[in-house]
């Protein structure tokens, strides 16, 4: 999902510094709703908890360069169900922030732009959980196409930022568009492993069942909210 340097660049950098701006300052107000709820202590340990398994998705499972992008495994609904959304976002813009700071420096220039491709979908992702997963339901209970509906919305919201990144630096032209297409095609295959890894982490949970209550993860992994 990172856009590579040049494909966005002189004025229209402009563009990602606002976009991150915006991405980060919902990520502080949905940090301070789960103070309000769960505690500063309880934010603290899961946000470093999301970093370091942000940290492990980027440098040690495979990414390759696929078109205008790479194709990672980021785990986007694996860190949403296991720590919640502000854990979830502190991790991934905190995450790889110190990628770029300690092994991919050349990323740094895009970090708005990559920081909003993860962050928007992970919110979307978010509203979308609230329609698709009952309030008597508990992450643990989730089914296959519940988890999968999750993965996709953030997936495909990935490929959609990725593209529009792209036609805006770069325009409509045809080697444009068959890198978008390349990019897009191989990183929805992504869709078919997510949802079985969120699934085993589940089950992973239900045998875990000391973990409920904890301050290691999210509450509603354990206990529905009616």
């Amino acid at each position: 999902m990172h856009i590579e340097p040049g494909v966005v660049d002189g004025a229209k950098m402009v563009l990602g510094f606002a976009t991150a701006a915006a991405v980060l300052g919902f990520t502080a107000k949905k940090a301070l709703d789960t103070i309000n709820k769960d505690g500063l202590t309880s934010l603290a340990v899961r946000s470093v908890l999301a970093i370091a398994a942000v940290l492990f998705y980027f440098q040690v499972l495979p990414h390759h360069p696929v078109g205008v992008s790479e194709v990672h495994l980021i785990m986007g609904s694996t860190l949403f169900l296991l720590f919640g959304l502000a854990p979830a976002a502190i991790g991934l813009a905190t995450g790889l922030l110190l990628q770029g700071v300690l092994f991919a420096p050349l990323d740094l220039p895009q970090y708005g732009i990559n920081i909003t491709t993860l962050l928007v979908p992970l919110f979307a992702m978010g509203a979308l959980a609230k329609r698709i997963i009952p309030q008597n339901t508990a992450y643990k209970d989730l089914e296959y196409l519940q988890t999968l509906k999750l993965s996709t919305a953030y997936q495909g919201g990935i490929v959609a930022w990725v593209a529009f990144w792209a036609f805006y630096g770069q325009g409509f032209g045809a080697e444009t568009l068959a890198s978008v297409a390349t990019f897009g095609a191989a990183y929805m295959t992504v869709i078919i492993v997510e949802p079985l890894v969120d699934l085993a982490v589940l089950a992973g949970a239900k045998w875990l069942d000391g973990l409920n209550g904890s301050a290691l993860i999210e509450e509603r992994l354990y206990s529905a909210t009616a």
